[in-house]
């Protein structure tokens, strides 16, 4: 099915456009830099404080920002974090994406066919809103799951194993240099840092325990906010949702502005730090009341897990 495509040029000025289009070396970098000052921050807290609430705080902050470069080195997939071709390619690999065990390349060739075709019969990323609306139960059950580390271990665990795939042995060596070599050194010099300020034990704790716990269950909720439910799988402006989010959320939810989607799937080459400026102006032209827009993400979980238990027989 043709689904009508938004034309920015008919509704904003020359002018308007070259704002929310603005991309910048220094932006972008100050961005990355935020995300692992909060890290280092997180980390230091617990160090001079160590009791369970900072440890549980130090892993929701960490995981937060996981959460956070991925979403960076999704804009380095669109080629707007940074003005610089060479060094949004650079940023988004190795201070973004390899840190986090992803890679910005395939990346792109794959989210690029879900903007072409979003939530429609070949969009890729259908499987993660397409089972929506569940009970509460069931969502329940995925976010234990998460929290637990449960889902997370099984994704590292067949990334290890798709990353050593191969008959014989320099076949394997090969594959793993190719799928996951450069995210390990990028991992073996995070390590090498905290060793060398005396806290090795902090990688486990601080750096692959916040990626397959609350990294993994953020990450759900993003997807459910971003397509679950959604009014009209055919209207570019509501086949997504933007859900508002307070200063707390952003800081523990939904960081990088990530929440504005629909407007990032109106114009997919506007760079994160630019989206709320594109939503301002979108409401300014009259779009809200066309655009899928919720007050939080309590409200769209709710939609979300709105299917009735079953009843006994």
């Amino acid at each position: 099915m043709n689904v009508a495509r938004f034309d920015p040029t008919k509704v904003f000025t020359p002018a308007e456009l070259a704002a929310v289009r603005a991309r910048s070396d220094v932006t972008g970098f100050l961005c990355i830099a935020h995300a692992w000052i909060v890290i280092g921050a997180a980390m230091a807290v617990y160090a001079l404080w160590p009791n369970p609430l900072t440890f549980v705080l130090a892993v929701v902050v960490i995981g937060a920002r996981q959460l956070g470069l991925a979403i960076l080195m999704h804009d380095g997939a669109h080629h707007v974090l940074m003005k610089s071709p060479k060094f949004n390619e650079w940023a988004s690999q190795w201070l973004c994406a390899f840190p986090i065990f992803a890679d910005t390349i395939p990346y792109r060739h794959y989210h690029l066919k879900h903007h072409r075709s979003t939530q429609q019969p070949d969009d890729p990323d259908l499987i993660l809103s397409v089972p929506f609306p569940i009970t509460r139960k069931s969502l329940w059950r995925k976010m234990v799951r998460d929290l637990t580390g449960q889902t997370g271990f099984k994704q590292r665990a067949f990334q290890l194993k798709r990353g050593f795939a191969g008959a014989g042995v320099g076949e394997k060596w090969r594959t793993f240099k190719a799928r996951l070599g450069r995210q390990t050194f990028a991992n073996l010099v995070l390590l090498a840092i905290l060793t060398a300020f005396g806290k090795p034990h902090y990688y486990l704790m601080f750096w692959i325990l916040p990626l397959i716990t609350w990294q993994m269950a953020i990450t759900r909720l993003r997807n459910i906010a971003e397509h679950a439910v959604v009014p009209d799988n055919n209207d570019v402006f509501r086949s997504a949702r933007t859900t508002y989010a307070n200063v707390f959320v952003r800081a523990l939810l939904a960081p990088y502005w990530v929440n504005y989607h629909v407007d990032h799937h109106l114009m997919m080459y506007v760079p994160c730090y630019n989206l709320p400026k594109l939503h301002a102006l979108l409401l300014e032209k009259g779009f809200g009341p066309k655009m899928e827009i919720r007050h939080g993400y309590r409200e769209v979980l709710s939609m979300a897990s709105s299917k009735p238990e079953p009843q006994p027989a």
